[in-house]
């Protein structure tokens, strides 16, 4: 769940999404494949809904 909160809070801070590797940084992850897997898991869970290609434009549907 630290990746959809870190995500929750940066989408207030910024307006956006942090980048992949970002993230990965913020959460402590070593791998950005292991945020992708998380992200993807939010997104089919209905948690995360992104606008474009990138993990940048999702925003919270929740």
């Amino acid at each position: 769940m630290w990746v959809c909160a870190v995500t929750a809070c940066a989408i207030r801070e910024r307006g956006e999404a942090l980048s992949v590797r970002e993230l990965a940084r913020e959460v402590g992850m070593n791998s950005p494949a292991s945020v992708v897997y998380h992200l993807r898991n939010l997104e089919e869970r209905g948690a995360l809904v992104r606008d474009g290609r990138d993990w940048r434009t999702c925003r919270l549907s929740r």
